[in-house]
């Protein structure tokens, strides 16, 4: 079994993806447009180039989104997408990069009892990440 983060986008997607890519270091690997898909386009005609499904490889996990078309699209609330960095430095960056424009920082990158580094951030495109940086044990 495994689990993996679904996130849902309100048009913003593929951008929100790019830049994922480039902070986290992972890897698109598929993505598929509304009017791409076999069964044809059954959104409306100004989403057609709005994400179906996209895919990327992060370390071995698998980040997934898409633009959820309208009335479906809700932001994300009671979740968060969790980072584990290996170094303090890389929380660090991490938390630099992903609170450009964010909407809200809950708790700024520190030190607490359990990390070396932790920090809240909602990001500019609504994603709520949480960034861990564990205490050595």
């Amino acid at each position: 079994m495994r689990l993996n983060a679904y996130l849902n986008f309100d048009g913003q997607c593929e951008e929100a993806f790019n830049v994922y890519e480039r902070v986290l270091g992972g890897k698109i690997d598929f993505m598929v447009r509304y009017d791409e898909m076999p069964e044809g386009n059954m959104s409306a005609p100004e989403l057609a180039k709005n994400i179906m499904h996209i895919s990327m490889k992060v370390g071995d996990t698998i980040l997934m989104g898409s633009d959820a078309p309208p009335p479906y699209f809700q932001k994300a609330q009671g979740i968060s997408v969790n980072i584990n960095t290996d170094t303090p430095e890389e929380a660090e960056r991490v938390f630099a990069e992903l609170s450009e424009g964010a909407t809200s920082i809950m708790m700024p990158i520190g030190e607490t009892s359990w990390a070396a580094r932790f920090a809240m951030l909602v990001d500019r495109y609504g994603t709520p990440w949480m960034i861990n940086c564990p205490k050595p044990m």
